[in-house]
């Protein structure tokens, strides 16, 4: 298939959060997009994620925010409670001073929500986005006037951009850079959703609410407006012996590894019809995810563990960076190079603090928490402040 040298054609490969917003701000800024998805049908596990300003800004840019917005829930503070007794470490403000100081709301979401509403914002508009499922791409190759992707079923299909939005165990990603595994971090992670009208009195507040422990901690939210909680119980392992990265667990296990912890966390473990297990894996930094007219994005260039909530967040990012640097020229190779290098340091800064926060949960000691504790209960601006540079990031 040849690439109609006329119209700039943008091949996108993945069709999760990252590979749709990319889409999405292409074709606002006059591409032609094919978004080639291994799936057969574009669908999510059930679990929630969290929107910080910095994200929602941009879910605004393109056009989608009010048609998400319905399906959310802003969380009211951002609290940490110690994991066995329930014990408040610390609780801050969050919504009011979200929309204040950093220019949009802090929001909770159903991952199937964003991404259905970042379809359905590819399908409208006029935009010219194709999306192709159970296309599998395993390659690419590429000459100075474009580039092809190599499909498993053997198609090629050509245009003049591509990006690889393929998540951790990215193809396009090893045929740039090589084979390498992705790093097992040693902890694993159950995800569960639950309606709140069955937890009772023990259902999740209506914040972030960061549980603590030895080896161990959750994180507990509302969703859909409140009416779904969502929880996310981290456990330190030795080995992830799973051949998927994501698998279902049992109630028994899961209930074992919080036994004795507060009723918001055991109850909604209890209540859960279905429980998965993801394991976190993690890689170092790139020193560079670019090559010709091909381009890394969210995830294939910097999986972020969780622990700062910015997963989602730093995929719209790289979305509205790639298309900014992309509106104005022609020459493809050099606006992919200053898109990675406008995303390099702060995705690496992100990755960082991730890793960071994810050793802090799991202190252990009698006195681990008491720096948070001081910052929070007596220097809560203090603790706004440190959070500019993530959540106050401005797009070019």
């Amino acid at each position: 298939m040849e690439a109609d040298r006329d119209v700039r054609h943008a091949l996108v490969v993945g069709a999760g959060i990252g590979g749709l917003a990319a889409a999405l701000a292409l074709g606002r800024t006059g591409w032609r997009v094919t978004v080639l998805e291994r799936a057969a049908a574009i669908g999510e596990i059930g679990a929630g994620i969290q929107l910080s300003p910095n994200g929602v800004r941009v879910l605004s840019a393109l056009g989608v925010l009010d048609r998400l917005l319905p399906t959310t829930f802003r969380p009211e503070a951002v609290e940490m409670r110690l994991g066995r007794s329930g014990r408040r470490v610390f609780r801050v403000e969050l919504a009011e001073t979200a929309v204040r100081r950093w220019g949009a709301p802090y929001l909770h979401v159903h991952r199937s929500d964003l991404l259905e509403s970042l379809r359905a914002g590819t399908a409208g508009g006029g935009l010219d986005i194709t999306l192709l499922t159970g296309s599998a791409v395993r390659g690419y190759a590429q000459d100075a006037r474009g580039v092809t992707a190599v499909l498993d079923s053997g198609r090629r299909i050509a245009g003049n951009l591509l990006i690889g939005a393929d998540g951790i165990h990215s193809a396009i990603r090893e045929r740039m850079l090589g084979a390498g595994e992705p790093r097992f971090t040693g902890h694993v992670a159950w995800r569960v959703t639950v309606p709140v009208e069955r937890l009772g009195g023990d259902a999740p507040p209506p914040t972030a609410c960061l549980w603590v422990g030895e080896r161990r901690h959750a994180v507990t939210y509302r969703l859909r407006g409140g009416t779904l909680a969502n929880l996310v119980a981290v456990v330190e392992r030795d080995a992830w012996r799973g051949e998927s990265w994501t698998e279902r667990g049992t109630r028994r296990d899961a209930l074992a590894d919080f036994a004795g912890w507060h009723p918001t966390v055991t109850t909604a473990l209890r209540e859960a019809e279905t429980h998965f297990r993801w394991a976190l894996f993690d890689r170092e930094p790139l020193e560079t995810w670019v090559d010709g007219r091909v381009a890394l994005l969210g995830d294939a260039c910097h999986p972020m563990l969780p622990y700062l909530a910015q997963g989602a967040t730093m995929a719209l990012e790289d979305a509205w960076v790639l298309a900014d640097r992309l509106a104005h020229t022609d020459d493809v190779p050099r606006a992919l190079r200053s898109y990675a290098a406008a995303r390099l340091p702060r995705t690496a800064r992100v990755q960082a603090g991730s890793r960071e926060n994810g050793q802090r949960f799991h202190r252990e000691g009698r006195f681990a928490h008491v720096p948070l504790w001081f910052l929070g209960k007596l220097a809560p601006r203090v603790y706004h402040r440190r959070l500019d540079w993530l959540y106050g990031h401005r797009m070019p």
